[in-house]
């Protein structure tokens, strides 16, 4: 049994976990003093179209571009932009509205051979998707967009051959064109996530240094390396596989899988990732996870599985389009109907020719899709991994944040905090702290070593270390034999605390700090106080949430004292204390109860049953264990400011979801009724020309609004002093 036991918190005498503490955390401190706290990748040339457009069945949204290709779209989009360009210049209509003429032998005819070639090749996607739609029996976007496509060649077709009076190859060869752009755009946008993170997956080196037992090293394949190997990365180079350093230490640049541009220290016994690179210093790091599972394979299944979840937004896109089939469909027989009994059989045709060209949806088709697909690709880049899109459309609603305290708002490591010496030389106090413990492998006792060694005081030399069982650990320092222990040290010798020290320790004991005291020979020397260290971004986390408005709650498995000092700390409005883990979840269904939104933020490990029974669900700091299946949303870095970098792209996202339906909707609401006819009394009548122009103009102008998403900043940021 280790010599560090646990106290009861109701001696006073600190604080300690409710059973069932927090997976992984440390044992308490020494004695019986409490410590405080618990402790398959795509490539965009295979890339296809199902993400973010599962709706209603197979063929929902634009899924019909299964198995094509962004490259597919431009190729399509460019030969037919060239195409169109003489079918444009050569019609009648435009040489009128720009006042010139051309004449040649067969220039009748440039349109309809180049406007047919465009039909056929540019249009083909668009014509195979809406009749998969049709077969399905489930009308939605490629449907409409190609039943545009088909009524305006037959329709022009006819004029050219003398049985119809309007001519639109113009405009239906715009029409594929600025479909075939957007289409492109989109599934750019869709591909930009998983094409980051294949490229980070092609980063990876193609060798490792492999360790031998003889301690020598040998150059092999990363499929040859094994879990247990050690492996040696030299400075600058990637690290190969999941693992744990072992020897050496270096600053690591992570920013290629969590999005923090600053390299972070790693030391023995951290854990580091694949892909990661190892900046000053070599280091040997023993491998924990290779293949299919490590971090990055981890990161690109969740970015798949955001791409392939269904937002309601989205939902409601597929289903209007849906219903604009029908409504479509019914005005064009309206139209027909009406015309034909006011006896204009030529006006009847040619206006509902007219409503079903412009009800082409491809507007509304972009609004959502393209909105999400940016969203992900942007927050992938800044370590947020999003597996449910619903989960980041209800982050723009979430009004408490619930965070579980160790490892999230807190480091999840102890510090020393607080040094009281009797004769008032706490660096020589320390010093002799950390040469008793330089043996230990406690974490408190590392806690003590490294402090020491911050201060750049010399530690004296100690030999005869020995542990004493629940008490502490002692050893010989020069002459004096010293001892360093919890409350059960000082019973021990029968020693109570000097009045000198007193005031202090009640201070440090008030807050639920670890506190141990340090005996030479038999006397009371001092006392050190140990934390666990709250993360200085959680101030700026808190800070900016309750600037949005948004209570923070706190949860953790600690005793009432130690919480309430680090919610005092931080401005934290509510403290759930003493929670065992699988109790976690109440205090999300008691916050729920209240009327509140919930967002729980958690590492994931014994926070499972909070993270799904919040409204969101935000694992936090995974970026070695990024197969959460209880979040909606994964944090690679352990930054709590990415919640509120959260919040802002879902209310971001939202608006710019609303703007794109409110414009794609809106045109279709006003120019269906418009080219049916319904002011022809007041003497205006939609021409098809202008309805033309107008639905590409609609569609340009959702899809540039998307594309302001990409400007939000996403990086952690410190609020301003106030």
């Amino acid at each position: 049994m280790d010599r560090h036991t646990t106290p009861n918190a109701r001696d006073g005498q600190g604080a300690t976990h409710a059973p069932g503490r927090k997976s992984g955390a440390p044992h308490s401190a020494h004695g019986d003093q409490a410590t405080g706290a618990s402790h398959d990748s795509t490539a965009e040339s295979d890339h296809t179209g199902d993400g973010g457009h599962a709706g209603h069945g197979a063929n929902s949204g634009h899924d019909e571009h299964s198995h094509h290709s962004p490259a597919m779209f431009r190729d399509r989009f460019w030969l037919s932009l060239a195409l169109s360009i003489p079918v444009v210049a050569t019609s009648p209509m435009i040489m009128e509205w720009f006042g010139y003429t051309l004449r040649f032998p067969g220039i009748s005819w440039v349109a309809p051979v180049l406007g047919t070639v465009i039909v056929l090749y540019g249009g083909w996607p668009f014509l195979a998707g809406g009749a998969a739609e049709a077969r399905a029996r489930q009308p939605g976007m490629m449907l409409l967009i190609g039943m545009a496509i088909a009524v305006a060649f037959v329709a022009s077709m006819a004029a050219s051959l003398g049985l119809f009076t309007v001519e639109v190859w113009w405009e239906l060869a715009l029409l594929i064109v600025v479909m075939l752009l957007g289409h492109w755009m989109e599934m750019r946008a869709i591909g930009q996530a998983r094409g980051a993170l294949q490229a980070l997956a092609e980063l990876l080196p193609d060798e490792a240094e492999r360790v031998t037992p003889d301690g020598g090293t040998e150059t092999v394949t990363i499929g040859d390396l094994r879990v247990g190997d050690t492996v040696l990365v030299r400075p600058g180079s990637r690290i190969p596989a999941d693992g744990t350093i072992v020897h050496g230490g270096a600053d690591v640049d992570e920013s290629m899988v969590t999005g923090e541009s600053t390299p972070v220290a790693r030391g023995e016994g951290d854990r580091v990732i694949a892909a990661s690179v190892a900046t000053d210093s070599s280091v040997r790091v023993r491998v924990s996870a290779i293949g299919e599972d490590t971090a990055l394979a981890g990161i690109q299944r969740l970015v798949a599985e955001a791409q392939q979840s269904t937002s309601r937004s989205q939902v409601l896109a597929d289903r209007a389009a849906a219903l604009l089939f029908y409504v479509a469909v019914a005005a064009a027989a309206l139209t027909v109907a009406a015309w034909a009994l006011l006896g204009q059989p030529a006006a009847a045709l040619t206006r509902s020719v007219t409503v079903l060209i412009i009800a082409c949806p491809h507007a509304l088709g972009l609004a959502i899709p393209l909105v999400t697909s940016i969203s992900t690709a942007k927050s992938a880049r800044n370590g947020i991994l999003v597996k449910d899109r619903l989960a980041l459309e209800r982050t723009r609603s979430v009004d408490a944040v619930l965070f579980d305290k160790t490892g999230t708002l807190t480091k999840g490591e102890h510090a020393v905090t607080g040094v009281a010496a009797t004769d008032g030389d706490r660096d020589a106090l320390l010093a002799l702290a950390a040469a008793v413990e330089s043996e230990s492998e406690h974490p408190l006792a590392r806690a003590i070593v490294a402090a020491a060694r911050a201060h750049g005081g010399e530690t004296p030399a100690a030999h005869d270390h020995r542990s004493m069982t629940g008490r502490g650990v002692k050893a010989r320092v020069g002459d004096s034999t010293v001892a360093v222990g919890g409350p059960a040290l000082l019973r021990e010798h029968d020693l109570r605390v000097p009045d000198a020290l007193a005031e202090t320790i009640d201070q440090w004991r008030q807050r639920g700090a670890a506190v141990l005291y340090v005996l030479r020979d038999e006397e009371i020397a001092g006392a050190l106080t140990l934390e666990d260290q709250v993360r200085e971004e959680s101030r700026d986390a808190v800070a900016a949430l309750h600037h949005m408005g948004v209570k923070v709650a706190m949860i953790t498995g600690d005793a009432r004292q130690v919480a309430d000092a680090v919610a005092a700390d931080l401005g934290i409005d509510e403290v759930f204390a003493e929670v065992l883990p699988e109790d976690k979840d109440t205090a999300v269904t008691d916050l729920r109860a209240r009327g509140h939104t919930v967002a729980m933020v958690g590492d994931g490990i014994n926070d499972a049953p909070a993270l799904a029974r919040a409204d969101v669900g935000i694992a936090i700091g995974a970026g070695t264990d990024v197969a959460i299946e209880s979040a909606g949303i994964v944090l690679a870095s352990d930054d709590p400011r990415a919640v509120v970098a959260v919040k802002r792209l879902s209310a971001a996202s939202y608006r710019k979801m609303t703007q794109n339906l409110w414009w794609a909707a809106g045109y279709n609401l006003a120019a269906i009724p418009l080219a049916a006819g319904v002011l022809a009394w007041a003497g205006f009548v939609l021409p098809m020309a202008v309805g033309a122009v107008l639905m590409s103009f609609s569609t340009i102008i959702v899809a540039i609004n998307a594309q302001f998403l990409r400007r939000i900043d996403l990086r952690p940021r410190a609020m301003p002093e106030t």
